[in-house]
């Protein structure tokens, strides 16, 4: 049996056993076409860590503008 080569986290996101990195940044680095910026966040519209359409996915130039997301969602939504 081959070992699956993607494992989830303990935040929930996807990440290839090769090389540590998210599937969302993978995806979005494909999407652009070039890697993205140090200190680039992948934000996960929906919430749901599984759905890596880009699509579903913003990304954000500092931990700090993707953390205002967050806020902004727990003031509309209660929660994260």
């Amino acid at each position: 049996m081959r070992k699956s080569s993607l494992y989830r986290d303990r935040w929930g996101n996807l990440r290839y056993r090769d090389s540590h990195k998210t599937v969302a940044v993978a995806r979005m680095e494909k999407f652009f076409g070039h890697k993205l910026r140090k200190g680039s966040v992948v934000h996960h519209k929906d919430r749901n860590k599984s759905d890596n359409r880009p699509s579903n996915l913003w990304v954000f130039k500092s931990q700090k503008e993707h953390d205002r997301i967050h806020r902004r969602d727990k003031k509309r939504f209660g929660h994260w």
